[in-house]
């Protein structure tokens, strides 16, 4: 049983972004029905982020009552968790879902793991190490799941894509940065839902600002029973609410790379959902490129489970000594009142030895 529980601990962080990865794929099903709908896209990013702030601050309150002192660099970095991961890298991935597909958009997407890997490897954050089998691992895994998404992309491809692909370039970029700076956050500030509400917040008011500026229609802010509705609160709720808390529970565990290379699956996901859902047709280009990106996936995460065992594996040696004093617990009022008694009890029998010796020696002196 323990080691069963050992398992399913450690196999938390593939959970946490495959559930991730079926939430934004739901969600980009809604946001292309929205759209088709007559629904304002940058209205749609506004909404998102409110439904989010209005969801995940009362539950950061509830669940973290205690929490680290906030910094002017912690708001800094929420700042930028807003813009890179909220606001901007969501409204140029519904602009380029709207001048193309929702399986286009994912598609070119599939660059954030090799976006990602590159900006670690320039802060630091992983390292390269092309003389291991794990770092070749990552590397060639990277490769070839960016190739089966130009493949999936550029197969029955036209020229006025160019436009949609520009504007998830820029998205996949962004969403790279925001993994980046999330670990910066995670680090100086390990609160996961006070830090999730923080980017919601900088996102709402963001992504408002931005579509009260450039969108002038006011019918396009009134909501009803319909699919817009369904769509915001979705996308506000599990995507941005409980899927940003996840995605940074995996970065704390796992790292950035770790959680951007689950996206390829999103791009599988969308392309079944949009062609049984949307009428978007499946080529056999599509399918190849799909079972590439799924073969790099798993390629680079067997390559960080053999790096993340090394890493395990030469632990014990570096700290054996913080194993012996764990064994000193005081669990309860009645063992620290035992303790004590007995510490007296020894303390009393040892100055009761001291007096009988005492004596003996008296007598000695005194027959002498």
């Amino acid at each position: 049983m323990e080691k069963i529980r050992n398992y399913v601990y450690e196999l938390r962080p593939l959970m946490f972004m495959v559930t991730v990865q079926v939430v934004f794929a739901g969600g980009n099903v809604l946001y292309k029905l929205a759209a088709n709908d007559g629904m304002s896209l940058r209205v749609i990013v506004a909404y998102r982020f409110v439904f989010a702030t209005v969801f995940m601050v009362p539950l950061a309150l509830i669940v973290k009552r205690e929490r680290p002192k906030l910094t002017w660099t912690v708001l800094l970095q929420a700042f930028l968790c807003g813009l890179l991961g909220g606001s901007l890298s969501q409204n140029l991935y519904l602009e380029s879902m709207a001048l193309t597909s929702a399986t286009f958009a994912s598609a070119i997407y599939n660059l954030v793991p090799a976006v990602t890997f590159v900006l670690a490897v320039a802060f630091r954050m992983e390292k390269l190490c092309l003389n291991t089998m794990s770092g070749k691992a990552k590397v060639l895994g990277t490769l070839i799941g960016l190739g089966g998404a130009m493949l999936f992309t550029f197969y029955k491809a036209s020229l006025n894509r160019a436009l949609g692909a520009l504007a998830a370039l820029g998205s996949c970029t962004a969403y790279a940065l925001w993994l980046i700076v999330q670990t910066k956050m995670s680090e100086k500030y390990p609160c996961h839902y006070t830090s999730t509400a923080l980017t919601c917040v900088m996102g709402a008011i963001q992504s408002v600002a931005y579509a009260l500026c450039t969108e002038k229609d006011w019918s396009q802010w009134r909501l009803g029973w319909n699919v817009r509705l369904l769509t915001v609160a979705y996308a506000g709720i599990l995507s941005s609410g409980l899927m940003y808390m996840l995605i940074l529970l995996c970065v704390r565990m796992r790292g950035p790379l770790y959680a951007s290379i689950f996206n390829p699956l999103l791009l599988v996901l969308v392309a079944f959902a949009g062609s049984l859902f949307l009428e978007e047709k499946l080529y056999l280009g599509s399918v190849l490129g799909a079972v590439l990106i799924v073969l790099g996936l798993y390629i680079v995460l067997w390559g960080k489970g053999k790096e993340l065992k090394k890493m395990t594996q030469s632990m014990p040696s570096t700290s054996p000594q913080i194993t012996e004093p764990s064994e000193i617990i005081v669990t309860s009022p009645t063992c620290l009142k035992g303790l004590s008694e007995g510490l007296e009890e020894k303390e009393a029998n040892s100055r009761r030895d001291g007096i009988e010796e005492k004596e003996v020696m008296d007598i000695e002196n005194a027959s002498n």
